[in-house]
């Protein structure tokens, strides 16, 4: 179970200082301590419109993020609150609170302009919050939206400097959901109820006509329509009469109007309900790092004066990411060869078996924790880090054996060396009692377990050393006839040609045992990508077909209200979709 954070009160996320945006590092140390998937939702409005009580009625306090009392707009750049999520076990409330939009003391509207997108661009669910009714006057002051296909790119690439055209657009951003506070009119059309969603979508409605006038009436409602398809409304009556406003969040229940109590507990309660964990492409969650992550990206790239864009920032991540899995992947399988292998073993394949098992283990953890890495670098990077950790096994593996042999062989032979030195081989008759009692010591070290790969060849190497030994003795031996001495340095040279014989045969043994695994380890690597891809690829069909879906919606709209240009756009994004969708096939090209 990851731990939870719950932060007693807000902190600065990202800091307005001079019209500067500058990222708080201590705000980044806590995102960085969250390992559990977030559910992103930032609030944007005007200044002194009630943004912050909201914000921390999600928090489930009276009290949390300021709400100031006074005209001046009293939270300055991104505040953050990081509170374990009430409805939803194992995931974290992040909750984001914006500076006012149109402080007058400020007077930076390209300020303005990034907050709102930066706002956007983390959220899952983005509140925007406005006073009284939908009226033009509501529109003119939601220009920022109109601003965003200047503020934002979906990718990298030359040719597509915006995000206006692009078919996936939709899939990066939030829920839309706007706040109308001090509501005063009756939800109702001809006599007939609606609801605050109907009265939404009413107000989205397009003008006809092709005027200056008209379009600037359009603008931002298409931009509305066409960037959060999933949008929702909540209307809020006054919280209190005028005279307590100013100490809002001190007053107890009872004093304030029970029908926006009412209407706040619904908003809190849709809002913890419906808001989504924060997903990159592909339906990849994020959490406290990779939430992190994106907002040093974005604020770095607004610093350096260039357009946040929404692919950069993912492959930014997928870097940090994929090198993290990748060192957690090595870390897992030298974990398990840690625990599994006691060197020597009695065979190579034995080693290369408890190389391949913790291997697909292995790979297992990286597919686990990698996501969007390109052409396979980091798994090549992987793969290779494998196959040199198996090979300083196998040279591990090695050495103990050798070293176990050769203190074996001096355990078992070390007497008749000594009895050589004593000379008590050195008479008529002595080269065979000799060569009987190696014979013997041969069979003993031949019984003992667990020598390892190297047991013949220092075997075969310590009787080479010992041949002028035996030599001497064959020629000394007064026992033995010169044909005699003949035909046993005859039978020498066929025993060692035979011992030289199955030592190549070991050895291409074992160069084809390390091809063959080398050959599965690739089959391995082919196996888990293929499957990761069919899971990515399900997911971003399953993300298409949910993004389809609602500009499919958006177009019915459209035709619905009689504008077959815009429904004709909307037709080319869908079609690219589509095409998409059909391309999506997963390639393998790795090592």
């Amino acid at each position: 179970m990851a731990p939870e954070i719950n932060l007693p009160g807000p902190v600065s996320l990202i800091d307005n200082t001079k019209g500067q945006l500058v990222v708080n590092p201590e705000a980044l140390k806590i995102l960085s301590a969250i390992t559990q998937p977030v559910v992103v939702v930032a609030i944007v409005g005007l200044y002194r419109t009630g943004k912050s009580y909201l914000m921390n009625k999600l928090a489930g306090k009276k009290n949390g993020f300021s709400l100031g009392s006074t005209v001046r707009s009293h939270t300055k750049g991104i505040w953050m609150w990081c509170v374990p999520h009430p409805k939803k076990p194992e995931h974290t409330l992040v909750l984001l609170d914006t500076e006012g939009l149109g402080d007058i003391e400020k007077g930076d509207n390209e300020n303005d302009s990034w907050i709102f997108a930066l706002a956007v661009l983390l959220s899952s669910t983005f509140v925007y919050n406005s006073m009284g009714t939908i009226n033009q006057q509501a529109m003119d002051q939601l220009h920022y939206v109109t601003e965003l296909t200047d503020r934002i790119k979906a990718n990298s690439s030359p040719g597509n400097n915006s995000v206006e055209d692009s078919a996936d657009f939709v899939s990066f951003f939030p829920a839309f959901v706007w706040t109308l506070r001090d509501f005063t009119l009756e939800l109702e059309v001809d006599g007939e109820p609606i609801t605050a969603d109907d009265y939404l979508e009413l107000s989205l409605k397009l003008r006809k006509g092709t005027d200056k006038k008209s379009k600037s009436f359009n603008d931002p409602r298409l931009c509305i329509r066409k960037f959060f398809p999933n949008r929702k409304c909540f209307i809020f009556d006054w919280p209190a009469q005028k005279k307590y406003l100013a100490r809002l969040e001190q007053l107890k229940e009872e004093e304030l109007n029970p029908d926006f109590i009412e209407q706040v507990a619904e908003f809190c309660s849709y809002i913890l309900s419906h808001s989504n964990v924060k997903t990159l492409s592909g339906g990849i969650p994020v959490n406290g790092p990779r939430l992190e992550s994106l907002v040093l990206t974005y604020v770095n790239a607004i610093s350096s004066g260039d357009l946040p864009c929404m692919e950069n920032a993912v492959l930014a991540l997928a870097q940090i990411e994929n090198s993290a899995a990748v060192e957690k992947a090595i870390a897992h399988y030298e974990q398990q060869m840690g625990q599994k292998v006691q060197l020597p073993t009695e065979t190579l394949q034995e080693l290369l078996d408890l190389h391949r098992d913790s291997e697909r283990e292995a790979i297992e953890v990286f597919m686990k924790n990698s996501f969007k890495d390109v052409d396979q670098t980091f798994q090549r990077k992987l793969g290779a880090q494998l196959e040199a950790r198996q090979d300083d096994f196998c040279k591990q593996n090695s050495k103990a054996s050798s070293d176990c042999c050769m203190a074996l062989l001096q355990d078992i032979f070390g007497p008749l060396e000594e009895d050589v030195k004593q000379g008590t081989f050195s008479k008529p008759g002595g080269y065979r009692l000799f060569i009987q009692k190696q014979q013997e010591l041969k069979k003993k070290y031949y019984q003992v377990p667990r020598k390892g790969i190297q047991a013949e060849e220092v075997l075969k190497n310590y009787l080479e050393s010992k041949e002028d030994v035996a030599d001497a003795l064959l020629q000394t031996d007064q026992s033995l006839s010169e044909k005699e001495k003949a035909i046993e340095v005859e039978r020498i040279k066929a025993e060692s040609a035979e011992a030289a014989k199955k030592m190549l045969e070991e050895i291409q043994k074992k160069n084809e045992q390390m091809m063959e695994q080398k050959e599965k380890s690739y089959q391995e690597h082919v196996k888990q990508l293929t499957e990761k891809m069919e899971r990515d690829r399900a997911q971003l069909m399953a993300e298409q077909e949910k993004t389809l879906a609602l500009k499919l919606q958006e177009q019915e709209r459209l035709l619905k209200e009689g504008f077959k240009n815009e429904s004709q756009r909307l037709q080319k994004e869908i079609r690219d979709i589509q095409m998409r969708s059909k391309s999506q096939q997963p390639m393998c090209h790795i090592l």
